[in-house]
């Protein structure tokens, strides 16, 4: 029988194992986890009535991957949630705007909520409006985001609109984040219609004619599961032992020992086991260390991360007094404070929060600061409270605040990832043929991406092995 190892018990690793079973249903499979639990990032907290997200919130609906991945292994369709839509804000020069109509991603598509805003200037309008004649931009293989849109929409739309809707996503220097790593549709969109802003308007009116196709009217483009993110974690786990995957948790990984075909697992505890195929799904500081001795992946000894906290408060309803009505907040470079945005969780996803309640979770960290390093869990609830008393006011102490700290939790995708990650990924296929290494290190950062980077790993892997 082929015998797999998985390394990493976080969504891609227990995909990777869902995709196995239900392809190759005759692979005995171990997973092997570092901690004491499944999931990675993905962490749910249920305290008095509330749904806590301490991780990811919520995933892209429109990467139906891990919503069939989710129907497949127990989760019922009404447990699934899409979010209530609302009014976006971005907060900018010290105070809070309206996220434009017709805007994707900060980029305009519709001229006249664009020209009525009021976050942008007349100087700044006609500066972006300079998109519609500007020819493509000329690059190699990659440019950083800020660089695209500086040239395509200068600097106030960038800095003030599209910055802090883009650079949160990634935990980056928008202006050392890879085009070509995170939105290379960007530049497919700038090269077929010859600007970014037509491109875009091409995008928003191909989805509201989807939308006239559901009779369910207006959806919100995010998706939720009405116990927590971890119910899917829950019921992959379930699953899989029901298929006879078996867990190895409290069990690092000290090394992979390369065999004529296949590995040696070795994990902290000295034991050695055979394995005829090998799916790493761990951060890449982690697994670099196994392969050490060879070059190819001497770009994850270099490769940057950022950390990032949620910090999360429960309110008692008359206790705080929040007059916006809408889903939350980016904040963009313009304006003085740590945080980088905010949910009001309780608007977004009224199913997390008990009647009179008020849920809020605001994030802190940015790249190159190390606050969330350097402060104690007090101190950045002390610091967030304070940025989020500018949008909102407090009249009395949350019932509770919790602060969970990611360290090293995102890697930074610089100009020029993709390449290496391509000529790694290239590498890997020819010397490594029984091993895949896959995961946020290389072009996950979504929860559906890392899902359909485990059935692309899958996919890879099983036959070289089985042949």
């Amino acid at each position: 029988m082929t015998k797999v190892a998985i390394i990493g018990a976080g969504i891609t690793g227990l995909s990777s194992a869902f995709f196995i079973k239900k392809h190759f249903p005759n692979v005995d499979i171990t997973i092997y986890e570092a901690s004491d639990v499944p999931g990675g990032k993905i962490k749910t907290v249920s305290r008095d009535g509330y749904t806590i997200e301490l991780g990811p919130e919520s995933y892209l609906g429109r990467k139906s991957i891990m919503t069939e991945v989710a129907k497949e292994v127990g989760i019922p369709e009404e447990d699934i949630i899409t979010n209530q839509t609302g009014q976006s804000y971005i907060f900018a020069r010290n105070q809070l705007y309206p996220i434009p109509g017709g805007s994707i991603l900060g980029i305009p598509t519709d001229i006249k909520p664009f020209v009525t805003t009021k976050l942008i200037s007349f100087k700044g309008k006609l500066r972006a409006l300079k998109d519609l004649t500007r020819k493509p931009i000329s690059m190699n293989e990659d440019i950083s985001v800020g660089a695209f849109f500086r040239y395509r929409l200068g600097d106030e739309i960038l800095e003030n609109l599209i910055e802090p809707l883009l650079s949160g996503i990634y935990g980056t220097d928008i202006d050392q984040l890879s085009l070509m790593s995170t939105f290379p549709n960007f530049k497919t969109l700038e090269d077929t219609h010859g600007s970014i802003m037509k491109g875009m308007q091409k995008v928003r009116l191909h989805r509201e004619k989807q939308d006239q196709h559901n009779t369910e009217g207006p959806q919100g483009q995010f998706k939720q599961f009405r116990h927590g993110l971890y119910d899917l974690i829950i019921q992959l786990e379930r699953w899989l032992k029901q298929h006879h995957v078996a867990f190895e948790y409290n069990t690092p990984i000290e090394n992979l020992v390369r065999q004529q075909k296949g590995y040696n697992v070795v994990t902290a505890h000295e034991t050695s086991t055979f394995f005829d195929g090998v799916i790493v799904t761990t951060p890449h500081h982690v697994f670099h260390k196994w392969f050490e001795a060879d070059p190819a992946f001497d770009y994850f000894k270099h490769l940057e991360a950022s950390s990032v906290a949620t910090i999360v408060f429960a309110f008692d309803e008359k206790n705080i007094k929040n007059t916006h009505n809408g889903t939350g907040f980016v904040i963009a470079r313009t304006s003085n404070t740590s945080i980088t945005a905010c949910t009001w969780t309780t608007k977004k996803w009224p199913h997390t929060t008990p009647d009179g309640k008020v849920l809020i979770r605001a994030y802190i960290g940015k790249p190159g600061n190390d606050i969330v390093k350097t402060h104690s869990n007090e101190e950045l609830v002390a610091i967030a409270k304070k940025d989020l008393s500018q949008m909102m006011t407090f009249y009395d102490e949350p019932d509770f605040t919790i602060v969970n700290k990611m360290i090293d939790a995102s890697p930074q995708y610089h100009v020029g990832h993709i390449h290496n990650i391509k000529r790694i990924q290239e590498h890997i296929y020819k010397e490594y043929p029984h091993l895949q290494i896959t995961g946020a290190p290389f072009e996950a950062v979504g929860l559906p991406d890392c899902i359909q980077q485990a059935q692309d790993a899958v996919q890879r892997l099983i036959p070289r092995i089985q042949t």
